[in-house]
């Protein structure tokens, strides 16, 4: 399932360039051409990724602990019922919940920082932006969250995260170097199919922890796990 990561990615780009666009088309360095214009923007990318791994590996040390306490197919159950959840639920509580949790003020925090960095004009400080704007919320990258706190092992959720943001490279990356957004009309249009992706990776979660047999989509774990263990008593 590491792989869906990049899918969920290369398919959450186009809602990025709604959400992240403007901060990238306003990158400070380099506005005219020349080394210093790509570097700035490569870095500024590679900043978001990197991020969304190290929030990939919380979300494989929270998977882990969970994985003691419950089996881990119903933890994927549970990451697809989240995401689900993530879809279904007004706003409004996910702005009550910052404001319960203190989010909010940290949030402000993040804001403030991103225009301190912003304003240093040099190409290192594209990559603290980016660094920075991979903690602004964003419901992508919630999803992507919930699918990879059900990877089995911590370094399969940095990978997962890793790939998401991968996914997310290209087409920011061209945005940020051509200053152009897209079409509204394309814009609008992946913009209506988010809720579409987002319920079909949940489902593949769903799915994935019901042990239905299906080959790389719905494999029976248990029977795969007590199949491994019991190869070696054939061995001669």
């Amino acid at each position: 399932m590491i792989w869906a990561g990049f899918v969920f990615g290369i398919l959450g780009s186009f809602h990025c360039v709604g959400m992240c666009g403007p901060i990238a088309l306003a990158l400070p360095v380099g506005r005219g051409t020349g080394w210093s214009y790509v570097a700035g923007r490569l870095l500024y990318n590679l900043g978001r990724i990197t991020t969304y791994t190290l929030l990939g590996t919380l979300a494989g040390l929270i998977g882990k602990s969970l994985q003691i306490a419950v089996f881990q197919q119903t933890l994927s159950v549970v990451s697809g019922v989240l995401i689900l959840l993530v879809l279904v639920l007004p706003l409004t509580i996910f702005a009550k919940f910052r404001g319960l949790t203190g989010l909010g003020k940290l949030l402000q925090y993040i804001k403030k920082s991103i225009g301190y960095f912003f304003g240093k004009n040099n190409i290192w400080s594209l990559g603290v932006v980016g660094l920075l704007n991979g903690l602004l919320p964003c419901g992508f990258v919630y999803f992507a969250l919930a699918g990879a706190l059900s990877m089995p092992t911590v370094p399969t959720a940095m990978g997962y995260m890793f790939l998401f943001g991968l996914g997310t490279f290209p087409l920011m990356l061209v945005i940020s170097l051509t200053g152009k957004f897209m079409q509204p009309r394309i814009r609008h249009f992946f913009n209506r199919a988010v809720p579409y992706a987002a319920s079909f990776l949940a489902l593949l979660f769903i799915l994935r922890g019901l042990n239905l047999g299906i080959p790389y989509v719905s494999p029976v774990l248990g029977q795969s796990q007590t199949t491994t263990a019991a190869a070696p008593a054939h061995c001669h």
